[in-house]
């Protein structure tokens, strides 16, 4: 293509509101235009670069004998209802009526409709195993839409649905699927990692993320550095610890006035938050409460809490006004000494002794605390987030913390959707079995924003091949005034696309540092410029967008040298 062409839409600043390096990028690069809050509309550069993923993506699912399908955006209420998720999915479902009045939602995902499809054409078990594939607009009715593309309420997933006759078929199709990403994300040119994940609102019992790893990742993944274990901060599990040691002080109670958070209550009884602990509140599913106690330097694991037998789903902290009509005082002031409700003890926090805690009066705390012989009895368990240097949960090494983007997530379904939406075959032995499902899904435009996070400069992107959006530019100074460059210029460009090398003949009459900048922005690899010079001494320049060095090359060998640079 020649840039006359294009659109080549660059600008030197990026809107106030671009918080993140790959959203003021792909403002700044003409590859994304704001419609309105989370939803963008992609520039043909940057549509470029999401149809090659895309391609991509399709040429390694295909690999893997999934069937490409393309499904409705639009999905009957009935059929949420029917997996019970119409009122469970949430605010982010986006719900409206048509003419007729009749309840539709935006899919946010497929379960549901490739579940119906399954019923209606999947008889009998010599059908399975079978896998199902899309390319397709996704919408999410995001509450705070932010990061361009990373986080935006319209985006383009990959997602795939595979249906078994037993779980063993699932898991094997799972491994398959789980290469098939590393194929994927390897092709791109990503450093990420599979870690152990969270099913969420998905459902299923077995999961794996896929993260590529950036500082401006929205999710923290943890590794052992002894081991392969990987998995996200959600996931994450903490090890059962020692015992606490024999009480060595006496308990008693001390004046805390007007003190209230962790840090406050150490800064005045002049000890470290790890000798503390805190205890909250939470609501159970017959409208009692239980206490959730935790080490004062650590951090409760909503998702480890919610999966609590007894506790009310979604997770929701006591009401202060309902905490003060039963345990006699504000929040700040509870502990664990004469609390009469069930108390569940993070496995760190089970293992201090003479530690401190609110006092279950106002204004007042323990010191000299110890459990056995200053409470009622507890139930240990994993409750926190974990943090550097813990131990793996494999028992080898200790967890490292990077900060990680999520471009895939595959989940192990089990029966969930097909119990509840009757979607079952002839087993071998004639009765009706409802199937084991999978699910897995990429963001195919999140993708190209978490390429950016991990591959830029301070003059721009540094796309990899794969994905950029040319793979050569073609740089010809003077090109509409010397009759020479021009004629080179040409005859390299033509001799490039014979080759089957997607390449910019940059051919506006614009100055050369305009000309390197704008390239340079979009991330292109790799660059020849001519000039009058190279024409005379039969030369090309050649940089590598990830270097600094320029290098002189014969022009009669400047395609092949090219097409080395691009195996």
């Amino acid at each position: 293509m020649k840039s006359t062409d294009a659109l080549i839409s660059t600008i030197k600043e990026a809107p106030n509101d671009a918080q993140i390096i790959s959203h003021q990028l792909m403002i700044r690069a003409g590859l994304i235009s704001r419609l309105a809050s989370g939803l963008y509309s992609y520039l043909p550069m940057g549509l470029k670069i999401v149809q090659k993923v895309e391609k991509i993506v399709r040429e390694e699912m295909n690999k893997s004998k999934a069937l490409e399908v393309l499904m409705p955006i639009a999905h009957p209420a009935e059929l949420w209802q029917e997996s019970k998720r119409w009122e469970e999915y949430g605010p982010e479902l986006l719900r409206f009526k048509d003419r007729h009045d009749r309840d539709f939602c935006f899919g946010p995902t497929h379960e549901e409709v490739i579940t119906d499809i399954a019923k209606q054409y999947l008889r009998s078990y010599k059908q399975l195993p079978i896998n199902f594939y899309q390319i397709q607009t996704k919408f999410r009715d995001e509450i705070r839409p932010r990061f361009g593309v990373m986080r935006s309420r319209e985006f383009i997933m990959k997602d795939a649905y595979s249906f078994h006759i037993n779980e063993k078929s699932l898991g094997e199709t799972y491994k398959v699927m789980h290469q098939t990403y590393c194929n994927i994300f390897d092709r791109i040119g990503f450093d990420y990692r599979p870690v152990l994940a969270d099913s969420g609102t998905i459902g299923g019992d077995s999961s794996h993320e896929f993260h590529v790893l950036a500082d401006s990742g929205e999710d923290a993944i943890c590794f052992s550095d002894g081991s392969d274990y990987a998995a996200n901060i959600d996931r994450a599990e903490t090890l059962p610890q020692e015992t606490p040691k024999s009480p060595k002080e006496n308990l008693e109670l001390v004046e805390t006035p007007g003190v209230k958070t962790i840090n406050d209550v150490c800064d005045l009884l002049k000890i470290k938050p790890v000798n503390s602990i805190k205890t909250l509140i939470i609501e159970a599913e017959d409208d009692s409460l239980i206490a959730i106690v935790l080490r004062g330097d650590h951090e409760l694991n909503e998702v480890k809490a919610s999966k609590i037998s007894g506790i009310k789903k979604p997770l929701r902290m006591a009401e202060e006004e309902n905490v003060k009509q039963q345990l006699g005082c504000s929040f700040g002031s509870i502990g664990v000494v004469n609390l009469d409700i069930p108390i569940i003890v993070d496995y760190a926090a089970a293992s201090l002794s003479d530690f401190v805690c609110g006092a279950n009066i106002n204004d007042k705390h323990y010191v000299g605390v110890n459990w056995k012989r200053d409470t009622k009895k507890i139930t240990p368990r994993d409750l926190r987030n974990v943090i550097a240097g813990d131990p793996s949960p494999d028992g080898k090494g200790k967890l490292e913390i990077k900060r990680g983007i999520e471009v895939g997530h595959i989940f192990q379904l089990g029966t969930k959707y097909s119990d509840s939406m009757n979607a079952n075959v002839i087993g071998e032995d004639g009765r009706a079995v409802n199937m084991n499902m999978g699910c897995y899904g990429i963001g195919v435009t999140r993708i190209v924003a978490a390429s950016i996070e991990q591959n830029y400069d301070d003059r721009g992107i540094i796309f990899p091949e794969s994905i950029a959006p040319f793979q050569l530019v073609i740089v010809p100074i003077n090109y509409n005034k010397s009759s020479r460059v021009k004629a080179l210029a040409d005859e390299l460009y033509k001799d490039c696309l014979a080759q089957g090398i997607d390449v910019l003949l940059d051919d506006r009459k614009e100055r050369p540092g305009i000309m390197f900048a704008d390239s340079e922005l979009l991330g292109i690899p790799h660059r020849f410029v001519l000039s009058d010079t190279h024409a005379d001494n039969g030369k090309v320049e050649y940089k590598s967008r990830k270097e600094a060095e320029k290098v002189e090359v014969d022009f009669k060998l400047a395609v092949n040298f090219i097409l080395d640079k691009l195996e």
